[in-house]
């Protein structure tokens, strides 16, 4: 299988600067997007941070020997113990780094990641930046968000379109950086020649419904149009947040 993959970063309509970061490496199939929370600049420092030290992590562990592709005893490959172990580093680096400076406090970041070997996508997430994949014109998506308002909807307090507009959707209960030890989210999927997968912040599903985003992803065009129709339509919308798009296609 062969991924072609694009990506886009906005500050949106209402912020000053832009806290999202992403990365492609598809060289060793790694794709990520996180969304840095802390303000005056912090957010955009765990964010940065935080995918720096995913790819430092995954990388490292590429040069050595993969051990096979079998599920472990936890039920996932090694590729995708080896990303939630990344996050947990990422984790730890964001930590160390406001023991180091205390104007740093307070900062944190989502993150949403993806590391595909051997036709098998590893998908780990912590927060609400999100994974969906477009497969056969059906959208699904990958990820659960990790919010107060989710955790009200899965406990049947609150409707999915309560939640939607409800005034603490952003409010996250999980996020690399904090006081404690963070639990990280792994799916895996077997990937198929024409899936398209996206990563997003949540300045794009906060604007955008499912049904806008199925729209802009099954149109006609590049991964590069894709990313700025979704952007856009995001913008259009209002655009309060910083917008992230990381886009991939897979193909033989």
């Amino acid at each position: 299988m062969s991924v072609k993959a694009c990506g886009l970063s906005d500050v949106g309509q209402s912020r000053s600067h832009n806290e999202d970061c992403f990365a492609i490496d598809a060289d060793h199939g790694l794709f990520l997007v996180a969304d840095g929370m802390g303000g005056h600049g912090h957010g955009e420092v765990a964010s940065q941070l935080a995918v720096e030290a995913i790819r430092n992590a995954m990388l490292e562990n590429d040069a050595r020997p993969a051990g096979g592709n079998s599920p472990s005893a936890e039920g996932i490959r090694p590729h995708a113990a080896r990303l939630a172990a990344a996050f947990r580093e990422a984790h730890n680096k964001v930590v160390h780094a406001m023991r180091e400076d205390s104007t740093l406090l307070g900062m944190g970041t989502t993150a949403v990641g993806c590391a595909i070997h051997d036709e098998i996508a590893a998908f780990a997430h912590v927060g609400d930046s999100r994974a969906y994949r477009l497969r056969d014109d059906d959208l699904e998506l990958v990820t659960e968000d990790h919010t107060w308002v989710n955790e009200q909807v899965m406990a049947g307090y609150l409707s999915a379109d309560q939640a939607r507009s409800h005034p603490l959707k952003s409010v996250v209960t999980r996020a690399i950086g904090g006081d404690r030890e963070i639990a990280v989210d792994v799916r895996e999927i077997e990937v198929r020649d024409g899936d398209v997968y996206l990563l997003c912040s949540d300045g794009l599903n906060t604007m955008l419904s499912d049904r806008d985003i199925h729209d802009h992803l099954a149109a006609d065009g590049t991964l590069e149009e894709m990313c700025h129709r979704l952007v856009d339509a995001a913008n259009e919308r209002g655009g309060l947040d910083n917008i992230t798009v990381l886009v991939m296609a897979i193909g033989r």
